[in-house]
């Protein structure tokens, strides 16, 4: 696997996620000052929670930013021997069926395909991101997912 271009994967991606927000803004904005969005009677809620969604949408907007901005700061990140915020982690289960790891600071469950292997983002806050933090190659990480318990190994951090 190679991390650079995990990396530009990620960067297109957060790109396509910050787009896809402004265009969800500016559609929530125009439906909010629309004409027809104006209030007939004091019953009429539609321009009210149309400008609701307008503010949700810009807030996202700005999230996208805050996100690109921190994965900006730490895609320049050297490889460590242990995980750190911006390792790239293969873990390996009991059947070595592998799975790729992002750990990025935000934009948690992001996925991106590189090269037919799906790569996921995961957050220091998220369950796995908090057993990530630290391994070393060899280490073992469980997690319960719908009540089941599930075994991985470390085999490789970039």
């Amino acid at each position: 696997m190679n991390k650079t271009h995990v990396i530009e994967h990620l960067k297109f991606a957060l790109e396509a996620q910050l787009n896809s927000a402004k265009q969800a803004a500016k559609a929530a904005h125009d439906a909010a000052t629309h004409e027809e969005s104006a209030a007939e009677t004091q019953y009429d809620t539609l321009g009210l929670e149309a400008a609701y969604l307008a503010q949700g949408q810009a807030e996202r907007v700005n999230e996208c930013y805050k996100s690109i901005k921190q994965f900006e700061s730490i895609f320049k990140e050297p490889a460590h021997h242990k995980v750190i915020i911006s390792s790239l982690v293969c873990l390996e289960d009991e059947n070595t069926a592998q799975k790729w790891f992002y750990l990025g600071p935000a934009a948690g469950g992001l996925t991106v395909e590189v090269k037919g292997q799906t790569i996921q983002v995961v957050t220091p806050e998220a369950p796995l991101g908090k057993q990530l933090l630290g391994k070393q190659l060899d280490d073992e990480v469980s997690l319960t997912i719908a009540g089941k318990s599930h075994e991985y190994e470390v085999v490789e951090i970039l």
